[in-house]
């Protein structure tokens, strides 16, 4: 019987099975793949307080250092649901797993959309991106792609736009759905010009490195020339195995505050999985810790 089962390994269920441990709670942590989470996909990161400059997978790797120092157990498996007992919980995994706790805290993160064309997950880190923030200052001075229309995909290039010499917007519908406000002005700035029902077919690259990308529109094929391609086309959570025990918004999100409370007691989520504005590796930190001790609290009133 553990206190605490963390599903999901990045950088909030790492940081909930810190302060769980912390806090004289064993926990177990569950991850499906690999530990990190999206933070991994980044080769400099350098808005980490007291880091000025971490790889993800380093950042990751310490994390996860850490945790197991302070007695956090770790099993890699997917988890597919979790059994509500009443005042213990049961989660199961595909692999057979089953682990008896008195409490769980979700933190399975989402998945970035991808293009869906060869080569692209070999390039992400490496001249794909997804987040302006992490990694807009490696294209200082340098000519960008952004792939998407909707609010994501023109925050990103706004704040691309202050750092690149050139940005270009890849649409596939034939019109921007992102708020008005975010299109007049990025596309006041002489810097950022835009293609709309255009599909990208194929990324160009040359010695391994992304060197453009190959656009049609109109039946007609054209490349055009970059040094780096941010994917904004959405965000995939992966909650609906836990639906029953929290609630859901019409995107997938596990429909909570920062109290990161569900609607089931001792179910507690954390991370990018829940509706929240802003995801960053500062944000889903602090929804571990959270998450983690309210848990805790949780656990110390039965």
């Amino acid at each position: 019987m553990y206190d605490i089962v963390v599903v999901g390994g990045g950088p909030a269920g790492m940081t909930a099975a810190l302060y769980a441990q912390r806090n004289g709670k064993s926990a177990l942590v569950i991850e499906k793949s690999s530990f990190g989470g999206q933070i991994t996909h980044s080769p400099k990161v350098e808005n980490i307080p007291g880091e000025h400059s971490i790889s993800g997978n380093e950042f990751a790797d310490k994390l996860f250092s850490q945790i197991l120092e302070q007695g956090a157990e770790i099993e890699i498996e997917t988890v597919c649901g979790i059994k509500d007992n009443g005042r213990t919980k049961t989660v199961l995994t595909e692999e057979g797993g089953s682990y008896e706790c008195r409490a769980v805290v979700i933190a399975t993160g989402v998945k970035h959309r991808m293009l869906g064309l060869e080569g692209e997950a070999e390039l992400v880190g490496e001249g794909i991106s997804f987040c302006a923030v992490c990694d807009g200052d490696f294209y200082k001075g340098k000519t960008v792609c952004v792939a998407g229309g909707g609010n994501s995909a023109l925050q990103e290039a706004i704040l691309l736009s202050d750092k690149c010499e050139k940005v270009i917007m890849l649409q596939d519908l034939t019109y921007f759905t992102g708020e008005e406000t975010l299109q007049k002005t990025l596309f006041a700035r002489d810097n950022v010009e835009a293609f709309t029902g255009v599909k990208i077919v194929r990324l160009v690259t040359e010695n391994g490195e992304l060197t453009g990308v190959e656009i049609e529109k109109d039946g007609r094929n054209e490349t055009i020339s970059c040094d780096g391609l941010f994917v904004a086309i959405g965000l995939i959570p992966e909650n609906e195995p836990f639906e029953e025990l929290a609630k859901l918004n019409s995107f997938g999100y596990f429909d909570t505050d920062e109290s990161c409370v569900t609607k089931t007691d001792g179910v507690f989520v954390a991370g990018d999985c829940r509706s929240k504005a802003i995801r960053q590796v500062t944000t889903a930190a602090a929804d571990g810790t959270i998450a983690a001790l309210a848990a805790c609290r949780y656990i110390n009133s039965l």
